[in-house]
């Protein structure tokens, strides 16, 4: 089995309403609704587009997060970018598809590696498409699961992305540290405070989101 993780540029309504706005949506497609998970600095925008287009079921607001079912599978109203692809070449795409920037991140799986190449050549005839990860699956026991560890990972802003890739490629984190956070705030060219500020939520994001998979 293989795995693809494509980014697709595209104008789906979805990928629209991420593409001026700091805010991530990921989706679950049921046929007959869609699940939406809606994070970012400014949610509101995009749940009122989701309102328009397909309508609201339910919703679930908290802090910069919404979590809402739409009254319409988006799929009812709108062609799928994927779905003819995969359809033809026996691929599938593991849920959620993750909208960001206007783009669509996609995971798509199959037995066959030639099929997987298939699905990413006929994608990109019409779209620029980056693929961002890819392996082969050689088993699907659960020490070796189908759902990559990048969907547990949560969103970072730019400024605490920076700050912590940065705070990794130049040894704070070894034993002993290598670096200061003010030799680290230097180099990016932003004051001491607020590098540690954007380091302190980066590490708050990435200890929250991974404690269910390590606490026993």
């Amino acid at each position: 089995m293989y795995e693809a993780t494509l980014r697709i540029d595209h104008d789906s309504p979805y990928a629209s309403m991420t593409a001026h706005n700091d805010v991530t949506v990921e989706v679950w497609c049921n046929q007959y609704c869609d699940l939406l998970h809606v994070t970012g600095s400014d949610p509101d925008a995009p749940v009122s587009r989701v309102a328009d287009e397909v309508g609201v079921r339910d919703i679930v607001f908290k802090d910069e997060e919404v979590v809402l079912i739409t009254e319409e599978c988006l799929l009812d109203s709108h062609d799928d970018l994927l779905e003819e692809y995969l359809r033809r070449h026996d691929c599938l795409s593991l849920p959620p598809l993750t909208y960001d920037h206007g783009t669509l991140l996609a995971r798509v799986v199959s037995l066959d590696e030639s099929e997987l190449t298939a699905v990413y050549r006929e994608v990109t005839e019409a779209h620029h498409v980056t693929v961002e990860a890819k392996r082969g699956i050689e088993s699907v026991a659960p020490d070796v699961p189908l759902l990559m560890l990048d969907s547990a990972l949560p969103d970072f802003s730019p400024g605490q992305e920076e700050a912590l890739l940065a705070a990794i490629e130049e040894g704070y984190y070894e034993i002993p540290r290598e670096t200061k956070t003010a030799e680290i705030a230097a180099d990016l060219g932003i004051s001491r405070r607020t590098f540690e500020e954007h380091l302190r939520r980066a590490e708050n994001k990435l200890i929250k989101s991974m404690v269910e998979y390590v606490a026993v």
